[in-house]
């Protein structure tokens, strides 16, 4: 007899060992979504070019080339042929010969097939710190020789190079959105489980302060707080009270659906249970209510770190969020917004407008698979 109950038992514990976990059925159901797995590739690269961001930039943001202003994207070349005929694979772009308009004055870009400007990988070029760490000046791609320059994406009106600075400003732009959400996270899932679990007067007061919140108009609260800051802090405190500001508003919205699961949870018979056991109203907030709709929290994050990303661009192309010398893509179009540049340089709010776009793009439709596939009852 004794025997058949340990065969149960242990037929049981092997059902319950191959039986997936709640990861593993949102993962299935995820990887069908292709739109939301390609998204998450893209959004590993850009994430990866931002921790990385020196080692595939080809120059220094801030180095300044007065010869270069406003030039435009130079064509990569990928066959080379050289004086006497003979042709090559060697990437290189053509220089440009710098010449006036004689009626207009107008700086005008023509290129020069005498000088070429060979393209290699791994080459030498400004030094920098890889993970703030290592000393290096190791560089992806770039120009072969130094001192040449190449201006993919174009140059802006100091004639630095386009493409470097849009690499490079992808840390502070990619890295406030993830910064905000984890206060947003913090501050949701605390003062919303409070009012949920609660209730009573403490649920009234919480609500009241998150509608007022609420009611208030965004950009005036922005531009009145950021108004505060003082002119003389150094950048990277600048970027933090950003972020903190931006983060204001951004947890009420989460704060809401937190209360809204938790009355539905507080009253469930599991909760009851583990109140009569003997756990405090932390523990079991933490360990059984919160870890029960984890899955929708991670899911709305998601959708909020483009909102994080959005709120910084518009703050510093208003001129009350990040300033120079700040490499952001907000402050890229905050560069660019004038009648000359639109007219004379659009590739100056081309190249940071596509990586807004792509990443907030990216962010929605991963948040959109996310969302879906912590559905239990979607199909």
């Amino acid at each position: 007899m004794s025997t058949n109950i340990q065969q149960t038992i242990k037929i049981q514990e092997e059902v319950t060992h191959q039986m997936p976990t709640a990861g593993q059925l949102m993962w299935r159901k995820l990887k069908k979504h292709k739109l939301a797995i390609a998204s998450l590739y893209i959004l590993a690269f850009i994430y990866l070019v931002a921790l990385f961001g020196s080692f595939f930039a080809p120059f220094d943001g801030v180095d300044t080339s007065v010869r270069h202003a406003f030039a435009p994207p130079q064509e990569v070349r990928f066959i080379y042929q050289d004086e006497s005929g003979s042709k090559s694979f060697a990437p290189h772009v053509l220089d440009y010969k710098v010449k006036r308009d004689p009626v207009s004055f107008k700086k005008e870009f023509i290129e020069d097939p005498s000088k070429p400007v060979f393209l290699g990988l791994f080459v030498r070029g400004f030094e920098y710190k890889l993970l703030g760490i290592i000393p290096t000046d190791i560089h992806l791609f770039g120009a072969k020789h130094q001192g040449d320059k190449v201006f993919l994406f174009g140059a802006d009106r100091l004639g630095r190079d386009i493409l470097s600075r849009v690499i490079l400003g992808t840390k502070i732009s990619m890295s406030i959105g993830l910064v905000g959400v984890v206060i947003s996270l913090v501050l949701g899932v605390i003062i919303g489980g409070i009012s949920g679990y609660f209730g009573g007067w403490i649920d009234h007061v919480i609500q009241r302060v998150i509608e007022f919140l609420r009611s208030i108009p965004t950009i005036p609260l922005w531009m009145g707080l950021t108004a505060a800051i003082p002119l003389h802090w150094e950048p990277i405190y600048t970027y933090f009270i950003v972020t903190a500001i931006v983060s204001m508003v951004g947890w009420t919205g989460l704060a809401r659906e937190v209360r809204g699961k938790f009355l539905s949870l507080r009253n469930e018979e599991y909760i009851v249970a583990a109140r009569l056991d003997g756990l405090t109203d932390f523990e079991i907030i933490m360990k059984h209510m919160v870890p029960s709709f984890m899955s929708h929290i991670i899911a709305s994050l998601t959708l909020a770190i483009p909102v994080m990303i959005l709120a910084e661009t518009s703050l510093s192309f208003l001129g009350i969020g990040l300033q120079p010398p700040i490499i952001s893509w907000g402050v890229l179009l905050k560069e660019a917004q004038n009648i000359r540049t639109i007219v004379e340089a659009p590739w100056l709010l081309i190249a940071p407008s596509l990586a807004i776009v792509l990443s907030v793009l990216s962010m929605n439709f991963l948040g959109d698979g996310l969302r879906d596939a912590s559905d239990p009852f979607s199909s």
